[in-house]
């Protein structure tokens, strides 16, 4: 089946004999169809649903494929990733053992600070190298789209050497890669503590020369007590506008900034983290339409105790999309299917709730749900294909990977 996949880039397959998850809004649940099948063409769905009723002049002439009853679900997305990062920090992992705090390994020189050293070292092309297995490792869990941030950079030549990196991933692999310019990310060393005149720098210089070359789809920031306040943010954000950019946010993650009604209010895309918003800020998430990307990692690689207000993201109808928050210093984690069982065992979501997080909200989380994250037609021809009985196998298990096929726009 994969040497099937490999012939005729661009032409018309047909899967057929297979058990979809579409992921659909429209549909109940997952929008599960049995006995389903799926029609390519140049890269993108033309039919998703019952063989039965599949009309015969959309399959023909097309490279049948058998799936033998296995299941297809969309490619899977990882919404949030620091992937192109240098070096690691397995040092400041032993310090926590020791009983270090996040802050206490930020404050004493490490943590964001430490990475921006090692990335400032490395040249574009050390950065690609080192970035390739990691992305190898999410591409063969089925992973299809994968959002990479900057800010290890901090300064104009490094932040663009990072987003230059990110996209030639996608040079190299056959995957989708967004960048989002993370610039408010932490102080660097030649700040001198002037949180305010770095704000400056990012707002009024780097941030729109990286906006003019076109190496950003997104501009994120962190608020926090470590990073930066909601007043400093917000002129990051403003200058996103002005830029014509959409905005994400690190929020609520280690305090309550009020970080969520912070991206709510610009419409973010998403706020991310989130395991101290409170009631207010999940109704305005809610109303602004803006995802909660949930990040079971890094709460459990930090050893955090406070659980995201699942319950409230649920009540006011907040969408959660699921991701693997890779990066060196508080998720070296590169398994989006190892993040959803910890989202399920650690969060409580459900088997449902995490499909949708790394397929449909995931889409959603990077402005892409029009493209793809749901199996429908005039939607990319990303597909995973499965050798299990039940989409719960998915969450359930750990270290095991049952993925028969990676489908990227047909190919």
């Amino acid at each position: 089946m994969a040497a099937a996949n490999k012939s005729r880039a661009g032409g018309l397959r047909l899967w057929r004999n297979a058990r979809l998850a579409t992921m659909a809004e429209n549909a109940a649940g997952l929008g599960i169809v049995e006995k389903g099948a799926i029609v390519a063409r140049e890269g993108l769905i033309a039919y998703a649903g019952p063989e039965t009723e599949m009309p015969s002049s959309l399959a023909q002439g097309a490279e049948p494929i058998d799936c033998e009853g296995r299941w297809i679900t969309p490619g899977l997305i990882d919404c949030h990733t620091h992937l192109v990062h240098a070096g690691n920090r397995a040092n400041e992992f032993e310090m926590r053992l020791a009983g270090a705090t996040y802050e206490e390994v930020a404050r004493a020189g490490g943590g964001i600070v430490s990475s921006v050293k090692a990335l400032r070292a490395a040249s574009e092309d050390d950065l690609v190298t080192q970035s390739l297995p990691r992305l190898d490792a999410l591409i063969a869990e089925g992973v299809t789209t994968v959002e990479i941030k900057s800010g290890y950079g901090l300064d104009l030549d490094n932040e663009k050497k990072s987003l230059r990196a990110a996209r030639r991933l996608s040079e190299e692999r056959p995957v989708t890669v967004r960048t989002s310019f993370l610039g408010a990310h932490a102080l660097p060393p030649e700040a001198k503590g002037d949180k305010d005149a770095f704000v400056d720098l990012v707002a009024n210089e780097i941030l729109p020369a990286v906006a003019a070359e076109g190496l950003a789809d997104a501009v994120d920031g962190f608020c926090e007590g470590i990073a930066f306040s909601p007043e400093q943010i917000s002129r990051v954000f403003d200058a996103a506008k002005a830029a014509g950019l959409p905005v994400k946010l690190h929020a609520d993650q280690l305090s309550n900034l009020h970080g969520a009604e912070l991206a709510a209010r610009y419409g973010a895309l998403s706020a991310d983290h989130l395991e101290y918003t409170d009631e207010a800020g999940a109704a305005a998430m809610a109303k602004a339409g803006t995802v909660a990307t949930i990040l079971p990692g890094a709460y459990y690689f930090i050893r955090e105790t406070k659980k995201p207000p699942i319950g409230l993201f649920r009540q006011h109808g907040v969408r959660m999309a699921v991701a693997t928050d890779n990066n060196p210093g508080t998720s070296p984690l590169t398994s989006l299917l190892l993040t959803m069982n910890m989202a399920a065992t650690l969060f409580g979501l459900t088997v449902d709730e995490c499909l949708a997080g790394v397929t449909r909200e995931a889409a959603r989380a990077l402005g892409l749900l029009g493209q793809t994250g749901t199996l429908e037609a005039g939607k990319s021809a990303d597909l995973a294909i499965w050798d299990i009985e039940r989409p719960a196998e998915l969450v359930y298990r750990m270290g095991f990977n049952p993925l028969h096929a990676r489908i990227w726009r047909g190919q």
